[in-house]
Parts: structure tokens; C-alpha cells; sequence
């Protein structure tokens, strides 16, 4: 018996089932049981064997363990903790720059913001020269009278208590009502300075001219029938295919009025057709007069009185190759002029674009039907419409803007342009040797007006995030004029800027309103230029 003992080696990795397995050989003292002996010996030999072939020493009944605790497959459920970083992420652009860089200056009351200029002197040109003992000529001046109507803005917000009570020990939602109400407010008032429209009505859209063909698209043999609206800047910039355009619109208010004002969409055209004589694969181009200030234009297409929106285009044509996938119909637009907003003052386009402000401005032609024109490279490293503008601010008034604003559709377009010049002394490239590295990609970022008296001068070109495409606006910080009496060519005159109202409680929700008050004034409109319904390319 001690040599089969002595044979038998223990692990301290036996499994507590194993060892437990001897116990009733050795129940009863000093006897023992040679055949049981023999018998678990064996059994236990067995099960190493087992154990070893299959790299795993336990025996061949095996216990399952389970876990008591294990990880939750979810996020939000078990006993798992909910790793979520205090405060709220602001993860929205806030992009003003025409807001953040024209001064503010205080009104003084009233209704309206009041100036007067001197626009002209010896304006019928008189000769200098005199005789002796004799007085010279009297000379002639222009003036001019300007009035801005001071206007209202703001936007509402509210808390109500059951998220005021979630939201504590996560953030303060209170403070982050009216931290959101402050920024949409700006980001509103920025597209109002560049494009707001109280003043300048588009009027009725031209009857489209539309020309057909059997092949180039999509379209079936039918007879098509073609509605155009001439869109402002708020039409063209809130405008959609998917969400269509906006005529006029009806805004119910925090404390439960409503204000009526224009969406920015002129009243629409008559219709005009186009015959798809044969075949599957036809197309369709349309084109309009191009109407001033118009920013963009909608157009609708389909058998006649079921014409739906199919395009929204910067240029005033379009091609049009397949049906359209809009919802809107032109029947649903009211025949009427919508293009102005009475809820707002006219902003730098608009002032620009109105008869009488002697800004430069250019509309491109028409060019052949859904292409349009696009800039116009000069091969010298410039663009032949912008020189255009720059010549006559210089030869009519002696002046040159200091900022092109552009989309970036025509920062690009403009970039392009440039680099086709064939003058080697037209670009000017710097080069950043790096181990390893190579950049690609060219930006232009400013133009060289060479018609300046004081030598060329620089202009920077900057993309602003709500400038429609197809159009470029220059603008004037400063004028070149001594005692000119004018510090600021541009500024916002406010009858009371920023501020915040935490309304009475009236139920159980906080509520609270950003406004400001005031107009933009423009104190010399010459001094700006805008080139429109440009194409891309």
C-alpha cells in the first residue's frame, strides 16, 4: 500500500472534487480497503490521462462556474456606470463677420435715422480761369437726402420647469436658453445686413422664353408648360426643392399675435411652353429677363397647371432634362409680390441694388440658356469683371473698395481664373519646403486693383457664409475723401442694442427674448459695387 501511495503525486491544481474523491478509503481508522484503493487510482489515472491529451487537467465531470456580476450589453441599463461629461457641446457655427466688424453707434430716437450729403461739386463743370478785376463762375453742388426707418429684431425662447429640474447637476439649461437665443439672433441679424429687403419690390417675374429638344434628357414627347419666380436673398437663401419657396408668410408669435410679411418670392410668371415633339430623351432650356435684385430664380415645370418645382438657379436660365422632383406647385403660389419684408430695414445688397444709390452693379448676360456667363479670366492673372467695377469706381468717383465678398462657388471660380493668366509676373507663389510634405491646393485670397492713385492696392477676398452663389458684392470701410465728415462708411445705428427679457411667469415654463432695435445706414452707396447672376464655371 505505501508503494502505491508513495506513486501517486498530488497537484495543488487538483480540483477539490478529485481530492475529495480518497476520503472513504480512509473513513475508518486503521483499516483500509486495497480494492477501493486500487480502483480510484485507476479512475484517477485515467482522468490525468484524459486531462493531458486535451491540455486541460480537470476531471471528467466538469463544473460550469457562472458569473455572479457580468458587463451589461447596454449603456443604460445593469449596473454599469454612465460615463457622460458634464455641460452641453456647442457644436454649431457662429459666423458674423459683417456683424462683428461694422461699429455700432447709438441713435438718438425718432423713427428713423436722418442724414444729409454733399454728393457733387461743380457738377456742371465750370472753368477755373477768370479775367482780371472779375469774379469767377458759381459753381454748382448735389446733395441728397437719406432716412432709414429704425426696425425691430429678436427671437424667443423658453425653459419650461420639468427640464429646468432634468438638466440639474448636467448643465444650466436656463443659461444656455439664453446663450442660444443671443447667438440665433446674431447669426439672424448678420443675413440681415447683407440681405435684407423692406424697400425693394421684385415685382412680376418675365414670362419665360423656352426652347425644346428631343434629345439631351429624360423628358417624354408632351407639351410642357414652364413658370419662373425671381427670388430675393431671403427667398434664395431659405428656399429649397425638397421644402420649396416661401411667398407670404404668416409667424405666430410668443405672447399669441401673428405678423404677415413677404418670404422674399416675387409674383410669379405667366407660363410659357415647350414641345418635346418625339422620343424618351428630351430636354427643355428656359431663360428670363434678368430681373434687379434678384438673387436666384425658381422654376417650375409640367403639363400646364400642374407645373411643380423642379430647379432653384443663381443665373436667370435653366436646363431642363428630366420631370421634376419637387413637391410645390406653382398654382399653390398666391399671384401677388412677395419679395419684401415691412419687419426689417434694407441691408447692403438691397441698398446697393436700388435705383438711384449709384453703386456700381452689373448684371452678366444671359449667355446661351442653362450655362449663363461665368467670370471672365483676362489671361493676365486678373478678371476681367472685376477690373471692370474697380475702373469705375476709380474714373467716376476716385475710390477703390478694400473687401470682395464672395460664396464659394466664386472663391474658387475666381482662384481658377486667376491661374489661367499666361503673365508669369500675374502670380506671386510661396513656397514652405518641408521633409517629406508637399501641400496642394491654391486659394486666392486677395486681388491687386491697379487703378489707385497712390500705387495698387490690395482688396481681400473673403467667402461669407450667406452670400448667394452667383454673386459678388465689394464694400468700403473708409472713403479717400479729406473732412469728409463720414468716420464710418457702414454702421449700425441702434436705438437700443442687445438685451435680454425674462418674461413673468404665466405658466410653468421660463421665458425669455433677445431683441435689439435699429437700422444699418449707408453714407455713401458708391463706394460698393455688386456683379450678379454670374455662372459657375
Amino acid at each position: 500500500m505505501n508503494a502505491i501511495v508513495r506513486d501517486v503525486k498530488f497537484s495543488d491544481q487538483m480540483p477539490l472534487e478529485l481530492s475529495k474523491s480518497w476520503a472513504p478509503i480512509f473513513s475508518a481508522p486503521g483499516t483500509i480497503d486495497r480494492a477501493a484503493i486500487a480502483a480510484e487510482v485507476s479512475s484517477f489515472l485515467a482522468a490525468m490521462q484524459k486531462a493531458h491529451a486535451t491540455d486541460k487537467f480537470v476531471p471528467e465531470t466538469e463544473v460550469l462556474w457562472k458569473s455572479t456580476f457580468a458587463q451589461n450589453g447596454s449603456a443604460t441599463s445593469g449596473l454599469t456606470y454612465y460615463d457622460l461629461e458634464l455641460g452641453a457641446k456647442f457644436v454649431y457655427p457662429v459666423l458674423t463677420p459683417l456683424r462683428n466688424e461694422i461699429p455700432r453707434v447709438s441713435g438718438k430716437g425718432g423713427i428713423q435715422a436722418a442724414w444729409r450729403a454733399v454728393t457733387g461739386v461743380n457738377t456742371g463743370n465750370l472753368r477755373i480761369g477768370v479775367s482780371a478785376g472779375n469774379r469767377g463762375g458759381v459753381q454748382a453742388v448735389s446733395t441728397q437726402d437719406y432716412t432709414a426707418a429704425y426696425r425691430g429684431f429678436g427671437l424667443e425662447t423658453n425653459v419650461d420647469f420639468e427640464a429646468e429640474y432634468a438638466g440639474r447637476g448636467f448643465d444650466d439649461i436656463r443659461a444656455i436658453a439664453a446663450k442660444v437665443g443671443l447667438e440665433a439672433t446674431m447669426i439672424g441679424e448678420e443675413a440681415l445686413i447683407l440681405g435684407g429687403n423692406t424697400s425693394m419690390a421684385l415685382g412680376t417675374t418675365p414670362t419665360p422664353t423656352v426652347a425644346a429638344s428631343t434629345t439631351g434628357g429624360s423628358l417624354a414627347a408632351a407639351t410642357y408648360s414652364v413658370i419662373c419666380v425671381a427670388l430675393s436673398f431671403d427667398a434664395m437663401l431659405y428656399g429649397s426643392i425638397s421644402g420649396g419657396i416661401q411667398a407670404s408668410i404668416t409667424r405666430t408669435n410668443a405672447d399669441g399675435s401673428s405678423d404677415t410679411f413677404g418670404g422674399g418670392s416675387a409674383q410669379k410668371s405667366g407660363n410659357a411652353t415647350g414641345v418635346v415633339a418625339s422620343g424618351t430623351t428630351g430636354s427643355l432650356t428656359a431663360s428670363v429677363t434678368a430681373v434687379t435684385g434678384a438673387c436666384g430664380y425658381a422654376w417650375f415645370w409640367g403639363a400646364a397647371g400642374a407645373e411643380v418645382l423642379g430647379a432653384i438657379t443663381s443665373i436667370n436660365s435653366v436646363s431642363i432634362v428630366a420631370t421634376a422632383t419637387g413637391t410645390q406647385t406653382a398654382a399653390s403660389l398666391p399671384s401677388a409680390d412677395n419679395s419684401t419684408n415691412s419687419l426689417v430695414f434694407d441691408g447692403i445688397i438691397t441698398q446697393m441694388l436700388k435705383g438711384g444709390s449709384n453703386a456700381y452693379v452689373s448684371l452678366l448676360p444671359t449667355g446661351t440658356a442653362g450655362v449663363g456667363t461665368p467670370l471672365t479670366a483676362d489671361g493676365a492673372g486678373g478678371i476681367a469683371e472685376i477690373d471692370a467695377a474697380l475702373k469705375d469706381r476709380w474714373d467716376r468717383y476716385r475710390l477703390s473698395p478694400d473687401t470682395i465678398w464672395v460664396n464659394s462657388q466664386e472663391a474658387l471660380n475666381i482662384s481658377k481664373k486667376v491661374l489661367q493668366g499666361n503673365s508669369n509676373a500675374a502670380q506671386r507663389f510661396m513656397f514652405n519646403s518641408e521633409r517629406d510634405s508637399l501641400g496642394g491646393g491654391i486659394m486666392v485670397r486677395t486681388y491687386l486693383n491697379r487703378f489707385s492713385m497712390g500705387g495698387a492696392k490690395t482688396l481681400d477676398i473673403r467667402i461669407h457664409p450667406n452670400m448667394p452663389p452667383g454673386m459678388i458684392v465689394m464694400t468700403s470701410r473708409s472713403l479717400p475723401y479729406p473732412v469728409s465728415g463720414v468716420s464710418n462708411v457702414l454702421q449700425m445705428r441702434m436705438r437700443q442694442d442687445y438685451y435680454q427679457i425674462e418674461w413673468p411667469l404665466r405658466s410653468r415654463k421660463y421665458e425669455s427674448g433677445v431683441y435689439a432695435d435699429g437700422v444699418l445706414q449707408c453714407y455713401f452707396p458708391p463706394a460698393f459695387c455688386v456683379i450678379g447672376n454670374i455662372a459657375n464655371g
